[in-house]
């Protein structure tokens, strides 16, 4: 049976973080470097200011929940979960679908 879209989608979401978690330190975590690195390239449109360090270091440091310098994947998870429920939602007053509505 091959996947569905949802599955391939849930297959997406595991393989990115993985992607960018290898790159510094722990295999398993995001770096504050590299969770800026993923932002970057793979949610430019949900950041609404790429160049401004400090709207990625308060997004980080609130999704660091335990504080210990690192994005779990867990944590990983609140992320996307933010950014899913934002594009889920109108964008205007006039109605019109969230940005990943096809």
């Amino acid at each position: 049976m091959s996947q569905t879209q949802l599955e391939a989608a849930l297959e997406t979401i595991i393989n990115v973080f993985h992607q960018y978690s290898v790159r510094d330190g722990h295999f398993d975590t995001l770096s504050e470097k590299e969770m800026a690195e993923l932002m970057k390239k793979e949610l430019p449109n949900f950041l609404k200011d790429k160049n401004n360090p400090k709207a990625i270091d308060e997004m980080f440091n609130d999704l660091d929940k335990n504080k210990n310098g690192e994005v779990s994947f867990e944590e990983y998870l609140t992320l996307l979960s933010r950014v899913l429920i934002t594009s889920n939602e109108p964008n205007d007053e006039e109605g019109h679908e969230g940005h990943f509505h096809n």
